[in-house]
C-alpha cells in the first residue's frame, strides 16, 4: 500500500501556511505539517503598523480568515486537515534521513519529524545596528506580533512622549504615522539623503514635506551612533554628527536579512544576496526541499539579477508555487519580481514599480528618458486629488522600465497599471491609447496613467523639452541665467507661487506680450504653471516665435519639492 506523501513546512507566517494550504488542495490524502516557532500562525504582518496606530482594535484581526475565523492550530486541523505545531523550533535538517529535529519551546522536549518533501519558509530577521546601548529597554523593531503588542501597549498607555524611528523606509514611515496618531512626538532618522529610497529624490522630497506637515520631524543624511540610557532604560539617541535627541522609545526599521541558518547548516546553496537560492519552481539545491518567502532570493524580471524582495504578497505567491510543486512535481513557476511596493504616508500614498531612475542607471541602462507628470486622479468637480508620477523608459526601445507615484490621490491604481504594463513588456507607444475604464467618479477622461504616457511619447520624439525641478534648482543655486515664465493667472499667482524671481504672463496674453521676454533667442527659458499643461503650450508658442532654448518644468508648481514663497 502506497504511503501518503509527507509534507513538512518550516515557518508559519505567510509563505508557509499558503504552501501548506495549496498542497492540501492538490492532495487530500497528503500528511501535511507546519512547524512554527512563535505562538501565532498566518499573521498579517503588514497590518502591524495599523494595529499599533489604532485603525482597528481587535488583535485577532491580524490572524483571521476573510470570514473572521482565527487561523490557529485548531482551524488548520479542522478546516485544512493540516497539523500545525506552534511554539516549536526546528533545530536541524537531516537531508539523508529526510527528517527535521524539533524542540518544544515550553517543555524542551525534542523529536524528529520525517518528510518526503520539505518547504522552508523561515522568513527574515530585522537588522539591528552594532552600536552602544542596543540592549536598553525601550528599543524595539516591528517584525513580530510581540513587537506589535509592545507598541500597541505603549500607544494605549500614553506614557511615552517622544520616540525616534530609525529608518525612513516602508516600515519606518508606517510606524511614524502609527505613533504620531497616538500623540507621540516623532523623529524619523534616515542615514540616506532621502526617505523611501525606492523613490527618486524629487518624489521622495514631496513625501518628506508631507511627513513634516503632519508634525513629525525628519532627519536625513545622518546615521545613528549610539543609544543613550540610564538604569537600563532608553533616554535618547546620539547621531553620527554628535547631535543628541531625547526619547523614551526607539523603533529600529533598517531592513531585514533572510533567515538562512537552517539552510546553510543543511548544506543548501545560499545566493549572493544572502537568501536561499531557488529556481523558478521554488526548488532549492536539494530536489526534496523547496523554499519561499523572505528567506529566499528571487529573479528581478527587468535586470536579470537576483534580489532579496521581502514582500508579503510575493511570499504568498511563492508559497503557492512551492506547495503545488511539492505535491505534483515541478509544474507551477514563479517568474520573479519587478519589486512593486506601496506605502501609506498619513494622507499621502507612495508607490513604485520596476526601476527608479537611479536603479536603472545602476543596472546599466545608459540611455533612459524620464518624465514627471502632475494632475488630478479624477475631475475637480468629483473631488479629485493630486497625483505626481515619474516614468522611466529606455530610449532605444521605448520599453517601460519603472514608474513611481505619490500624492493624496489614488496612487495604487496608477502603480498597478504600470506594473502590468512592465510585466507585459509594453512600450510607450503601446500604452498611449490604453483602453481604461472612464467615468468622472473614477478618472479623468484621459487618465493620469495615459497622460503620463503621452508626456513621455512627446518627450521621446522631441516635442516636449522638459526640465526637472531638481535641474532648475541646480541652475538657480549655481546662479546660471534662467528666465522663469509663469503662465497662470494673477489670482492663481497670489494664492500659490515659487517666489524665485519668475515673470507672470498668463497664457492667453502670451502672444501679445512676447516683447516682455528676453530678446536674445538663446536665453534659457523655463515655462510652467500649476501642473505645466499651460507651460507646455506656452513653450510651443515661444518655439514657434524663434526662441531656441525653452524648457517645460515637469509637473509644474505641484511637483516642486523645494521651498517656495507661497
Amino acid at each position: 500500500m502506497q504511503q501518503n506523501k509527507r509534507i513538512v513546512v518550516v515557518g508559519g507566517s505567510a509563505a508557509g501556511p499558503k504552501a501548506a494550504a495549496r498542497a492540501r488542495r492538490m492532495d487530500e490524502q497528503a500528511d501535511i505539517t507546519i512547524i512554527q516557532k512563535s505562538p501565532e500562525l498566518s499573521m498579517a504582518s503588514c497590518g502591524y503598523p495599523y494595529y499599533v496606530g489604532g485603525f482597528f482594535d481587535d488583535r485577532n484581526q491580524l490572524l483571521c480568515t476573510p470570514a473572521g475565523v482565527v487561523r490557529d492550530p485548531k482551524f488548520f486541523a479542522n478546516a485544512k486537515k493540516i497539523t500545525a505545531r506552534t511554539g516549536t523550533e526546528v533545530l536541524s535538517i537531516d537531508r539523508k534521513k529526510k527528517t527535521v529535529r524539533c524542540r518544544d519551546m515550553a517543555s524542551g522536549a525534542t523529536d524528529e519529524v520525517p518528510y518526503d518533501t520539505l518547504i522552508l519558509t523561515t522568513g527574515s530577521t530585522p537588522n539591528m545596528p552594532s552600536i552602544p546601548g542596543v540592549e536598553l529597554e525601550g528599543i524595539t523593531t516591528l517584525q513580530s506580533m510581540h513587537d506589535a503588542d509592545y507598541l500597541r501597549k505603549i500607544r494605549d498607555e500614553k506614557k511615552v512622549k517622544k520616540a525616534v524611528v530609525i529608518g525612513g523606509g516602508l516600515i519606518g514611515i508606517e510606524t511614524c504615522e502609527a505613533l504620531q496618531l497616538a500623540g507621540i512626538e516623532i523623529t524619523v532618522v534616515e542615514m540616506m539623503p532621502q526617505l523611501l529610497t525606492f523613490l527618486d529624490e524629487e518624489l521622495a522630497k514631496l513625501v518628506e514635506n508631507h511627513v513634516r506637515s503632519k508634525g513629525a520631524h525628519v532627519i536625513t543624511g545622518n546615521g545613528l551612533a549610539a543609544f543613550l540610557g540610564e538604569k537600563g532604560k532608553l533616554t535618547g539617541i546620539k547621531l553620527a554628527n554628535g547631535t543628541e535627541l531625547p526619547c523614551e522609545l526607539a523603533v529600529v526599521a533598517i531592513g531585514v536579512k533572510p533567515n538562512t541558518a537552517l539552510a546553510r547548516e543543511a548544506g543548501l546553496t545560499v545566493g549572493k544576496t544572502g537568501g536561499i537560492a531557488v529556481d523558478e519552481y521554488m526548488q532549492t539545491s536539494d530536489p526534496a526541499i523547496y523554499a519561499a518567502g523572505d528567506c529566499v532570493e528571487t529573479l528581478h524580471r527587468i535586470t536579470g539579477a537576483m534580489v532579496h524582495a521581502p514582500y508579503g504578497d510575493l511570499a504568498n505567491l511563492q508559497g503557492r508555487v512551492a506547495g503545488e510543486n511539492a505535491i505534483l512535481g515541478n509544474r507551477a513557476t514563479f517568474p520573479g519580481t519587478i519589486q512593486t511596493g506601496i506605502c501609506k504616508v498619513f494622507d499621502f500614498t507612495a508607490g513604485s514599480t520596476g526601476l527608479s531612475e537611479r536603479n536603472a542607471r545602476r543596472a546599466g541602462y545608459d540611455d533612459i528618458v524620464t518624465v514627471v507628470n502632475a494632475s488630478l486622479d479624477k475631475p475637480g468637480f468629483m473631488s479629485g486629488k493630486l497625483l505626481v508620477s515619474k516614468l522611466v523608459v529606455d530610449r532605444k526601445s521605448g520599453k517601460i522600465l519603472g514608474a513611481q507615484c505619490v500624492g493624496p490621490g489614488e496612487v495604487a491604481k496608477q502603480i498597478a497599471q504600470w506594473a502590468m504594463a512592465i510585466m507585459g513588456r509594453f512600450t510607450i507607444d503601446e500604452v498611449v491609447n490604453a483602453d481604461l475604464p472612464y467615468a468622472p467618479p473614477f478618472s479623468l477622461a484621459i487618465d493620469h496613467f495615459i497622460a503620463t504616457a503621452h508626456l513621455m511619447q512627446n518627450k521621446l520624439v522631441g516635442r516636449l523639452k522638459g526640465i526637472t525641478a531638481a535641474e532648475v534648482k541646480k541652475k538657480l543655486d549655481a546662479k546660471e541665467p534662467c528666465f522663469l515664465l509663469d503662465l497662470r493667472g494673477p489670482d492663481e499667482y497670489e494664492v500659490l507661487r515659487l517666489g524665485l524671481g519668475e515673470t507672470l504672463i498668463p497664457l492667453g496674453a502670451l502672444r501679445k506680450r512676447l516683447a516682455e521676454l528676453p530678446q536674445d533667442k538663446e536665453t534659457p527659458i523655463v515655462c510652467f504653471c500649476k501642473i505645466s499643461l499651460r507651460g507646455y503650450e506656452g513653450a510651443l508658442v515661444l518655439e514657434a516665435n524663434g526662441w531656441r532654448n525653452v524648457r517645460v518644468l515637469e509637473g509644474g508648481i505641484m511637483a516642486w519639492p523645494y521651498p517656495r514663497e507661497k
